[in-house]
């Protein structure tokens, strides 16, 4: 099975071709009004949204506290005033309109050229002075056609063009200078559906008030027509005037219609010889003496037309009749060609025109715009960018900053535990050495007590208090005074080393805070010794003992711990040999070595001193032994002295004997005490210096984790901050290629509406 394709003819082609070729020439020329105007209606849209757009933007910047200033004030103010600018643009925009103005003398069938154009009986016409005032046709959406009146909001109903005339003629208050608006359906013309605005005027031949006519309607007039008579000629009333139009607007555009053209008819032989006459003082007038053309465009300017003509043959069209129909003069088709050429060149006139004077201005103002906003957003993006650089590099300088302080404190800490740790142990041995001395001198310090002594118990014990808060302050003075100064000089200047060691880890502003922490002058060690709890088991013995008594000679032999052991009866609590001979055979005797020499000599004068006190036979036979060994002279002797040296300490036993006893007695106790706690003192001496040092230290270190502190928030700021400009770089950057495509717009909005309209 084939399948065949079927390929277009090249007559199919070229009917095609024809048919878009005709298409694009029935396109009226106002459509490029038209679509000009949705164009730049769009753009100043656009334009009046990204405007809103920048001024928030640029406020919010500007407001915002966290960010150094990346805008002014002037800009602001600048951009918000744009915002207003543009909204009265879009507003003038929406309402623009081609306008069109006919003017002529009385009865040159103004009227008709407007009707013939509109393709109906739109305004009154006829013979005579029919329009006394300025009409102003325009399309309307409704079905109905409506006039207004100067002044009014009150709609008039008309219908017909007799209707239209007997309103105007009916409102005795219009004068030549007023202005009636004529509403007609924009479905039953389709010229008005491209925004173009017809004005007929009275006759410039029935007022003075020219110049007021021409501020009040002509100023914003894109096109004007002069509707000459054809049975006469140009008249210096109607050159008067355009004169004037000359004089107020640059180069105005001017056509001019020789109506009433189908009388030449009747004359055939002289219709060359009058269009040709027409012809050269029309374009005499235009070219010399308004300068608005030159001669080769003339010709486009200049029509001979009969708009009574083309009327009628619309009207009978539009019922469905031929266009000759009726009484028609000779000549007919050349004189609708004619008018039909006029229409041609005026649609395409006033479209350019209207384009070129309507929207160039506000094209030129909208590119400013964009390009201020541009450069606007261009200097928010660039201060944006130079501040998160600045941002940057503030950053990695307060991480280096902080890597440093890190590092440096850890070796510092390191130092300053060494130095704590070395002047700590210095303290300890000089405080141990010092009190070991002074202790040895202990005597020395309790000789220089004086105070009432008395044996009785209640003075004892004040006497006692008193001798334990003189030690305590006279050991804790003679200490301070002998270590004190050292160890606060070490003190000082182990701080001192810490504070200038952290310094340098410290901002400027603070180091004056490191300052105020200033080492004390004059550091005080505190000795608790603590006396009273101390000595408080002190029992003294101030009672007479005869130095060679019985128990002194044993205490010098044996110590005085020993003579109360002996003395006492403790005999039973000292161990004694076990038998050579095991009583058992399950447990080996004990060796004799585990008996001291010092336990073997109690036992021997605790059993002697057992025997004779037990009975006096022992002194008659020891007497005895003696009395016959040296003899009864000798012994009286020594009986004698020793007796006289009992009564002579005996007599010397007064007060002050026995407060040296007490004091004797209470150096030996208190030496052996105080001996105790030697290290207990220097160790609580070097825990006081290591506190302060470690005080002073850990204030030192307080201060470095302030700075260490405020590092990591203005890292963390400068973090924050430069997210946030990065948003704003973000922004600002699309800001300012929104308004690059903005400004593109309307470049191609000028190449392609206004350079053509040149």
């Amino acid at each position: 099975m084939s399948i065949s394709v079927s390929r277009p003819s090249p007559f199919q082609f070229q009917c095609k071709k024809k048919n878009r070729i005709m298409a694009e020439i029935n396109v009226s020329p106002l459509k490029h009004f038209v679509t000009a105007k949705k164009k730049i209606n769009g753009i100043f849209e656009q334009l009046g949204t990204y405007i809103k757009e920048s001024a928030t933007f640029l406020e919010d910047t500007y407001k915002n506290e966290q960010l150094d200033p990346l805008t002014t004030e002037e800009q602001v103010q600048e951009v918000c005033s744009y915002l207003s600018k543009v909204a009265g643009i879009g507003e003038v925009l929406a309402r623009r309109h081609m306008k069109v103005v006919f003017f002529g003398r009385t009865s040159n069938g103004k009227s008709s050229v407007i009707n013939a154009m509109l393709c109906d009986k739109v305004l009154p016409s006829g013979i005579g002075h029919t329009t006394n005032c300025f009409l102003r046709v325009e399309g309307t959406d409704g079905n109905e056609g409506f006039l207004l009146t100067e002044g009014s909001e009150d709609r008039k109903s008309i219908t017909t063009v007799n209707q239209l005339a007997h309103a105007l003629l009916q409102d005795v208050d219009l004068d030549a200078g007023s202005l009636v608006c004529v509403m007609w359906p924009k479905a039953k013309c389709a010229l008005l559906r491209d925004d173009l605005v017809l004005l007929d005027s009275p006759g410039i031949d029935v007022t003075t008030e020219l110049d007021s006519w021409i501020d009040k309607f002509c100023l914003d007039a894109d096109v004007f027509v002069l509707v000459a008579n054809s049975e006469s000629t140009l008249m210096q009333t109607e050159k008067s005037f355009f004169h004037k139009v000359n004089q107020r607007l640059s180069s105005p555009n001017i056509f001019i219609l020789n109506n009433r053209w189908d009388a030449s008819a009747s004359e055939p032989e002289y219709m060359e010889e009058v269009r040709r006459q027409h012809m050269d003082r029309c374009t005499n007038f235009l070219v010399d003496e308004l300068g608005v053309v030159d001669r080769a465009q003339a010709s486009d300017r200049i029509f001979f037309v009969s708009a009574k003509e083309v009327l009628q043959a619309r009207v009978q069209k539009a019922q469905g009749m031929p266009e000759s129909g009726g009484a028609l003069a000779e000549g007919f088709q050349a004189r609708m060609f004619e008018f039909q050429n006029f229409e041609r060149r005026f649609e395409e006139c006033i479209s350019q025109s209207a384009v070129k004077t309507k929207f160039e201005q506000h094209t030129v103002r909208a590119k400013q715009i964009s390009e201020a906003l541009r450069r606007i957003m261009d200097l928010v993006h660039i201060a944006a960018q130079e501040q998160r650089l600045y941002c940057v590099e503030t950053k990695e300088d307060r991480q280096q900053r902080l890597e440093f302080i890190e590092k440096q404190l850890d070796l510092l800490t390191m130092d300053c535990k060494a130095k704590i740790k070395k002047i700590t142990e210095e303290v300890e041995r000089q405080v141990t050495n010092t009190m070991a001395e002074e202790i040895r001198k202990l005597h020395v310090l309790v000789d220089d007590f004086h105070m009432d002594f008395h044996p009785s118990p209640v003075v004892l014990k004040v006497y006692k208090n008193e001798l334990h808060r003189y030690i305590e302050e006279g050991l804790g003075k003679t200490m301070s005074e002998r270590c004190s100064s050292s160890i606060t000089y070490a003190l000082q200047a182990t701080q001192m080393e810490m504070i200038e060691g952290l310094k340098p880890l410290l901002p400027n502003s603070n180091r004056e805070q490191v300052n105020k922490i200033v080492p004390r002058q004059y550091f005080n060690l505190t000795y608790d010794l603590a006396c009273d709890k101390l000595c408080s088991d002190f029992q003294e013995d101030i009672s007479f003992h005869f130095s060679l008594g019985w128990t002194m000679l044993v205490n010098r032999f044996l110590g005085s711990k020993n003579t109360r052991r002996a003395l006492m009866g403790y005999n039973d609590q000292v161990p004694r040999p076990m038998a050579l001979t095991p009583v058992s055979t399950s447990m080996p005797p004990l060796p004799q070595s585990s008996v001291t020499q010092e336990e073997l000599m109690v036992t021997m004068v605790t059993g002697l001193a057992s025997l004779t006190s037990r009975t006096s036979m022992g002194v008659l036979v020891v007497g005895g032994v003696i009395w016959k060994a040296v003899g009864w002279r000798l012994v009286a002797l020594s009986l004698g002295l020793y007796g006289l040296l009992y009564v002579y300490e005996r007599l010397t036993w007064t007060t002050k004997a026995k407060e040296r006893a007490f004091k004797r007695q209470f150096v030996d106790y208190a030496s052996e005490k105080l001996q105790l706690i030697v290290s207990y003192t220097g160790s609580n001496c070097s825990h006081q210096v290591q506190q302060e040092l470690t005080s002073v230290f850990a204030q030192l270190c307080q201060q470095v984790d302030v700075t260490r502190q405020n590092l990591e928030d203005e890292v963390n700021e400068m973090n924050r901050k430069i997210e946030l400009l990065d948003n704003l770089q973000s922004k600002a950057k699309l800001l300012r290629n929104k308004a690059g495509w903005l400004d593109s717009e309307l470049n191609m909005f000028t190449q392609q509406y206004l350079q053509q309209s040149k």
